[in-house]
């Protein structure tokens, strides 16, 4: 397991927020939830993309754009329209409004009409500390690189939008997913960029190897010689490149990492007793993991997990 499947495997659109529309000029669609993170495709027809407290980005045929939450914004026809807004929210796409074939009064227009824009928009409502770990690495907007991997799955976007078929919305919310992990490694490894120092670590072939063996087994006990012996060269070695490439010494790495799964752990496993949960991500004494987590978290486990539950 690789740092980026781990934080990213909590990501999953479910129930595509407004899954297809059809517009014709002018329209103004206001998506008011403002969840963590959107992803914004057009396959025909262009619009812009106008962010809260950011500057407005044009968005054309073929083109991605994902948009980092909790921040609302608005799909426009032009910067300046003269449209009504319409609110868009989690009711747009229920099969009561038609599913993600709604089209919010434009049910009428030809999708091959002259100036039509066909939008699909997937929203994912990222939950967990994982996962909160890759929003953090998101400046609000990031736009695909056009011609990159993302266009693989417009086509298989587009075929599914054109018919009805029993599935769809699952077939969509995959597609989507599919999407969303192309273009944030298209954007992570653009040049000139400001990738994560993880993501760029993980492409080093040993600090890469050491990264892997941490995710892969978490709750093991590592230390820098062991994590060394596995990696294939010395102590010193392989402490001085971690630090230097990820930004920080292996283990204090480690550590963080431990209490972000734990973080999880505790709301997700009510059930389970702070040592329970100890063990599950390294821990033989819970004593040692509260005063680690408090120290990483600035809350002990157990107020952690009544504050997380309360919320």
């Amino acid at each position: 397991m690789d740092a980026f499947s781990d934080l990213i495997r909590g990501v999953r659109a479910h129930g595509s927020l407004f899954g297809s529309s059809t517009l014709s000029p002018p329209w103004a669609l206001e998506f008011v939830d403002g969840p963590p993170l959107t992803l914004c495709t057009v396959l025909t027809g262009a619009g812009w993309i106008v962010p809260e407290h950011h500057p407005p980005e044009p968005l054309r045929a073929g083109e991605t754009i994902l948009v980092r939450g909790p921040a609302t914004f608005t799909f426009v026809d032009e910067v300046a329209t003269l449209a009504e807004p319409i609110a868009c929210g989690e009711d747009c796409a229920v099969p009561e409004l038609g599913g993600t074939r709604h089209r919010l009064g434009w049910a009428d227009h030809d999708e091959n009409a002259e100036g039509a824009t066909t939008l699909i928009v997937g929203a994912y409502p990222v939950r967990g500390e994982i996962s909160r770990r890759l929003l953090d690495a998101l400046p609000v907007v990031v736009r695909a690189d056009p011609g990159g991997s993302p266009d693989a799955v417009l086509g298989h976007l587009a075929a599914e939008v054109a018919v009805d078929t029993p599935g769809q919305q699952v077939v969509l919310d995959r597609l989507l997913d599919w999407m969303l992990v192309c273009t944030l490694r298209e954007w992570f490894d653009r040049p000139g960029g400001e990738p994560p120092a993880w993501w760029a670590a993980q492409r080093d072939p040993l600090v890469g190897d050491a990264l892997r063996l941490l995710h892969a087994e978490p709750a093991a006990p590592w230390t820098v010689a062991s994590l060394a012996e596995q990696t294939g060269v010395s102590r010193s070695t392989l402490a001085k490149r971690f630090a230097d490439l990820v930004g920080e010494p292996p283990l204090t790495y480690l550590t963080r990492w431990r209490m972000t799964l734990a973080a999880d752990l505790l709301v997700e496993r009510t059930a389970s007793t702070v040592a329970d949960i100890a063990r599950t991500v390294g821990y033989s004494d819970p004593f040692g993991f509260s005063a680690a987590f408090k120290r990483v978290r600035g809350v002990n486990p157990s107020e952690f997990r009544r504050s997380a539950t309360r919320a």
